[in-house]
């Protein structure tokens, strides 16, 4: 049976594999590595660990790491990719809610799903922080069934936002965010509020880090294990 911990690296691996066919970008999944062989796009790996067995042979052929920017999501803070010319960008750890945990708190923002290309764009410029942000989140994800970009607002002003992506027997929580002065624990509120409501019955997962682990820790998630990302010093 897999571990939530799997779940949680394979369904991240799905959201990935969304993000870059959003692109145009082909993706591979093999028993223990998914993996692009074209640069991802920005803040998204190159490859990722399903399986705490995965060895560098197994991730380091599939991937172009001539290109800069190459990384690898190292799922179980198994691997030493330094040989191979990467160094560790962040250590951070997955987190996992189950399904049917009573919420802590009212939510004070409304959710909403994003629907519109224009929509999005506002969604990516407020998740960004301003004007000038990446390439990330284009249009064809809204038509991806397994994907849902909530926006998250308190009246009418957009204050936040949240993508969930269901796959792999659990619900992916990515990319939370919240703008200048709002509070990160009413953006956790509202988000497993939704979730509940859009994907019933099933477990929530994600990963983060420093402050961002606290606001999540806080809002009844737990600690399932470490992950790494590996950068390419091109």
């Amino acid at each position: 049976m897999i571990s939530v911990r799997a779940a949680a690296a394979r369904n991240n691996a799905e959201w990935c594999a969304s993000v870059c066919r959003s692109h145009g970008i082909p993706d591979t999944f093999g028993e223990t590595v998914w993996h692009s062989a074209r640069r991802t796009p920005p803040y998204y790996p190159d490859a990722v660990t399903l399986h705490p067995d995965a060895a560098p042979a197994d991730v380091l052929p599939g991937i172009d790491t001539a290109t800069p920017g190459c990384s690898v999501k190292d799922s179980f803070a198994a691997l030493d990719l330094t040989a191979a010319g990467f160094v560790e960008l962040f250590t951070a750890q997955w987190i996992h809610r189950p399904a049917g945990a009573p919420t802590r708190a009212t939510p004070t923002l409304r959710t909403e799903p994003v629907t519109t290309a224009a929509q999005l764009h506002a969604w990516q410029t407020a998740w960004h922080g301003g004007d000038g942000s990446p390439d990330v989140f284009r249009p064809a994800l809204l038509d991806d069934p397994s994907v849902l970009v909530l926006a998250l607002h308190y009246g009418e002003d957009l204050c936040g936002g949240v993508v969930l992506s269901r796959g792999s027997g659990v619900v992916g929580v990515s990319n939370l965010f919240t703008t200048e002065g709002r509070d990160p624990a009413a953006a956790w509120s509202a988000a497993i509020t939704a979730a509940t409501a859009h994907f019933p019955g099933l477990p929530l997962v994600g990963y983060e880090h420093g402050d961002d682990l606290a606001h999540a820790l806080a809002a009844g998630f737990s600690v399932l294990g470490p992950l790494r990302v590996w950068l390419h010093d091109s």
